[in-house]
């Protein structure tokens, strides 16, 4: 299950992580982000030894989104280390987000 990412949390959990970690950006009313969630969930399931994934809420985590400059939803961020290695802005299928999270492992 993809952990729920705040601005509270975010520099743990993702920033300070040892492994990748794919980060949804979505909002409740985005259309888009409904089609993108369920991969997410996926890849949180099939991937969970290897990468962590979450979602931040931008209605309600402005930090995180305004710190990465999230201007448009869904969009996905991978991290290794704290810095992002690739990204994805807009609805992509299950193949291309899988592609590119195990392109950097």
């Amino acid at each position: 299950m993809a952990l729920e990412l705040t601005d509270t949390n975010f520099e743990q959990e993702v920033l300070k992580s040892d492994k990748y970690v794919l980060v949804d950006f979505w909002a409740e009313w985005c259309g888009p982000c409904r089609m993108v969630g369920p991969i997410v969930e996926e890849l949180a399931s099939e991937y969970g030894e290897q990468a962590v994934s979450g979602k931040v809420n931008v209605d309600e985590n402005h930090g995180v989104a305004a710190q990465f400059g999230i201007r448009n939803i869904p969009t996905l961020l991978i991290f290794k280390n704290g810095e992002v290695v690739d990204k994805q802005v807009g609805v992509a299928p299950k193949n291309v987000l899988e592609g590119k999270l195990k392109a950097q492992m």
